[in-house]
C-alpha cells in the first residue's frame, strides 16, 4: 500500500474512533438516503430467508437439500437431465409396493392393489422431479443472483461510501491543517461515492416487479404439479375402487379343512436308542478355567479424544434416508459442518452424514 493509502486508512480510523469514543457527529446523510438503505436491507434478509425456506419446502432431507443446490441449472435447460439427482420419497414408496405386490403375486388382491399403487408413486416422484427443476430455475436461482450480484454490489458502494465519509470528515474537522484542493477532493469522492450507492439502491427497489415475477412462476410450478398429482390420485382411486367391485362381487371361497388321517401311536420308544439313561458326572471347574472366564473390554465409541468439535449421542438414530448417519445412545460423534438450525453434519467410525441436532448433546461446538 501506497504512503497515501497509508495516510487515507488512518484518518478513517482516527474519525471512526473519535466518533465512537469521543462522541464526535460525522456528516449526515439525508432522510430519503437512510429509507432506501433502510428498505434495501429488508430485501435483503427477505430473499435470503425466503432462498433457505422455499429449498428447505422442496427437500426437507438436508442430503437432498446440498443437491438441489448444486444443480446445474443450465443443462436442466438444455434437457440434458431429467432428474435431480436424488430420489424422491414418493419413488422410494412406489419401488417399496411393487417389490411386495409382484411377491405377493397376482392370485392376492392386496398384491395387485400395492402394483397399481406403486406405478402411481413412481408418476408421483417424477411429477416431483419436475416441481424440483422448475423452482430451481425459474425462483431459487434469480433469487440467488440478486443476492450474490445486486445486493452484494450495494454493500460494497455503501461501504466505499462509509470510508469516504470519514476520510472527508476527517479532513473537515482539520480544516487549515489541510491544503483546501485535499479537502475538496475528498467532498467530490464522498459525493460521488453517495450518488453511486442511491443510483444503485433505487434501481433494486424500483425493479421489485422482477421478484413478484419469480414469485408468480414458484406458484405456477406448484400448482402444475398439484393438477399433475391430483389426477394421478384420481386414477388411482378409481382403480382401487374398481378393484373392490370385482373383489364383492366374486363368490367367497370357504375354507374346508382336510381330513385328519388317524395317527398310530405304536409302542414307546426311548429317545435314546434303548440305553437307559443315566446321569453324567459333574466335573468340578478347575481356578484355570474360571480365570479366563472373565470378559476381554473392548474401548467404546464414547470413550473418544475432545479435543475437536464433537457432540454426544442422546437417543438411537436409525437413517431413514441417503445421506444420513445412524448412532447409538452414548456414541461420541465428530463434528464436522452446520447444515442448518435442524442438522448436523458429523463423522463415526469413518461414515459420514447428517443427523439431527435434538438427538445430541453438543460437547465441542463448531468454530464460528
Amino acid at each position: 500500500m501506497s504512503v497515501a493509502g497509508l495516510k487515507k486508512q488512518f484518518y478513517k480510523a482516527s474519525q471512526l474512533v473519535s466518533e465512537k469514543v469521543g462522541g464526535a457527529e460525522g456528516t449526515k446523510l439525508d432522510d430519503d438516503f437512510k429509507e432506501m438503505e433502510k428498505k434495501v436491507d429488508v430485501t435483503s434478509k427477505a430473499v435470503t430467508e425466503v432462498l433457505a425456506r422455499t429449498i428447505e419446502y422442496l427437500q426437507p432431507n438436508p442430503a437432498s437439500r446440498a443437491k438441489l443446490t448444486m444443480l446445474n441449472t443450465v443443462s436442466k435447460i438444455r434437457g440434458q437431465v431429467k432428474n435431480p439427482g436424488y430420489p424422491q420419497s414418493e419413488g422410494l414408496l412406489g419401488e417399496c409396493m411393487i417389490r411386495h405386490g409382484k411377491e405377493l403375486g397376482g392370485e392376492s388382491n392386496f398384491g395387485d392393489a400395492l402394483l397399481d399403487a406403486g406405478e402411481s408413486m413412481k408418476r408421483l416422484a417424477e411429477v416431483k422431479d419436475s416441481l424440483d427443476i422448475e423452482v430451481k430455475q425459474n425462483f431459487i436461482d434469480p433469487l440467488q443472483n440478486l443476492c450474490e450480484k445486486d445486493l452484494k454490489e450495494i454493500q460494497h458502494h455503501l461501504k466505499k461510501l462509509e470510508g469516504r465519509r470519514l476520510d472527508f470528515d476527517y479532513k473537515k474537522k482539520r480544516q487549515g491543517k489541510i491544503p483546501d484542493e485535499e479537502l475538496r477532493q475528498a467532498l467530490e469522492k464522498f459525493e460521488e461515492s453517495k450518488e453511486v450507492a442511491e443510483t444503485s439502491m433505487h434501481n433494486l427497489l424500483e425493479t421489485d416487479i422482477e421478484q413478484v415475477s419469480q414469485l408468480s412462476a414458484l406458484v405456477d410450478a406448484q400448482l402444475d404439479y398439484h393438477r399433475q398429482a391430483v389426477q394421478i390420485l384420481d386414477e388411482l382411486a378409481e382403480k382401487l375402487k374398481r378393484r373392490m367391485r370385482e373383489a364383492s362381487s366374486r363368490p367367497r371361497r370357504e375354507y374346508k379343512p382336510k381330513p385328519r388321517e388317524p395317527f398310530d401311536l405304536g409302542e414307546p420308544e426311548q429317545s435314546n436308542g434303548g440305553f437307559p439313561c443315566t446321569t453324567a458326572p459333574k466335573i468340578a471347574a478347575s481356578s484355570s478355567f474360571r480365570s479366563s472366564d472373565k470378559p476381554i473390554r473392548t474401548p467404546s465409541r464414547s470413550m473418544l479424544p475432545l479435543d475437536q468439535p464433537s457432540c454426544k449421542a442422546l437417543y438411537d438414530f436409525e437413517p431413514e434416508n441417503d445421506g444420513e448417519l445412524g448412532f447409538r445412545e452414548g456414541d461420541v460423534i465428530t463434528l464436522t459442518n452446520q447444515i442448518d438450525e435442524n442438522w448436523y453434519e458429523g463423522m463415526l467410525d469413518g461414515q459420514s452424514g447428517f443427523f439431527p441436532l435434538s438427538y445430541v448433546e453438543v460437547l465441542v461446538p463448531l468454530p464460528q
